[in-house]
């Protein structure tokens, strides 16, 4: 089997931030983009997807923390379309409803190579601690936008703002484990009556 590992960067005057991802890891994750509750959610992105994640940025934090965060996504999402290549061989469509104490939240994906975001997710606060809430909608807009992923996120309830944000990260990396994983009855087929998943 090919391995699925890739780097991405990406250098502007406002961010300069490299990633690498390998799809089939255990969930190891070197995270650094000077954002910390940031920081949290990518370390559970990547432990619950079990996607081997590095990811260095610096950012004009000293605006605030918008670009940092939606450029990781970016390159992160760059990353994630390089090692999957044409797609072959995945199950390509999961969804997942993620329980955390009082919190529920639902995605569902689609590795279709056609990027399309659906976000019904709301927060009762514009803050996590000194982290813009609304940044967590920037952040899978610029993955999904970046991987070519057709990606659903629903909380269907919760009252804590940490456990909604959390719920959102861990649920898109369950879901993403299972679309990514190999298709043992079609190991070298794109699942596309099409015949390509390139959008």
């Amino acid at each position: 089997m090919p391995t699925r590992s890739a780097e991405a960067s990406r250098k502007t005057k406002e961010t300069d931030i490299s990633v690498s991802v390998h799809v089939d890891g255990t969930g190891k994750s070197d995270i650094a983009t000077g954002v910390g509750f940031f920081d949290h959610m990518l370390d559970q992105l990547s432990r619950h997807s079990l996607i081997d994640m590095t990811v260095k940025a610096k950012g004009d934090l000293h605006i605030d923390d918008h670009h940092t965060v939606e450029d990781t996504g970016i390159a992160l999402g760059q990353a994630l379309a390089k090692a999957l290549g044409e797609r072959r061989g995945i199950m390509r469509y999961a969804s997942i409803d993620l329980a955390m104490d009082e919190t529920l939240t639902r995605a569902a994906i689609d590795v279709s190579g056609r990027p399309f975001l659906v976000w019904n997710v709301s927060f009762s606060s514009p803050k996590i601690g000194t982290f813009d809430t609304e940044l967590v909608r920037e952040f899978f807009q610029a993955l999904a936008q970046n991987a070519g992923i057709t990606l659903h996120v629903t909380n269907h309830y919760g009252a804590n703002n940490h456990h909604i944000a959390e719920t959102c990260f861990k649920a898109v990396a369950r879901a993403l484990r299972s679309a990514l994983e190999r298709d043992p009855r079609q190991p070298d087929a794109v699942p596309s009556t099409k015949g390509s998943l390139k959008g």
